[in-house]
């Protein structure tokens, strides 16, 4: 049986997690793929022609960083992008950003998950919501 990492600390480090929406008991992503280190954090989908449903990409900042955001240059689709505070909780979604926008400047974001357009209403995930991550196997 499958433990539930625990929203303060959750191990990032397997290939990929599940992020599940604790408050609505859906599931945000089912497959999430850490970015990585900062060359893998700048690639990010870069190349990429869009996004499987149920995939995603996390994005952990650095720890004295006071704020995230993402850019759509050279993308070739819309994605959502959610942002999470320490404590995992969903601090700001930009839905549906297109090519060639910029997101939101989040300050006090510690994670930012990308995926598919529409993947943030599918789960019904709002500012608030709490974020949980399991490994997947």
């Amino acid at each position: 049986m499958r433990q539930s990492q625990s929203p303060d600390a959750p191990s990032m480090n397997q290939a990929l997690v599940r992020a599940t929406n604790q408050t609505r008991g859906t599931v945000l992503c089912a497959r999430l793929e850490n970015a990585g280190g900062r060359a893998g954090q700048n690639r990010g989908l870069l190349g990429r022609e869009g996004l499987e449903p149920g995939t995603g990409m996390l994005f952990e900042n650095g720890r004295f960083t006071p704020f995230m955001w993402m850019h759509m240059f050279f993308m070739r689709f819309a994605i959502d992008i959610v942002f999470l505070g320490r404590n995992n909780a969903v601090i700001k979604i930009n839905r549906r950003l297109e090519p060639w926008r910029v997101s939101s400047v989040v300050f006090g974001a510690r994670r930012a998950l990308e995926l598919p357009a529409g993947a943030s209403d599918e789960s019904s995930t709002q500012a608030g919501d709490l974020i949980v991550f399991d490994a997947v196997d």
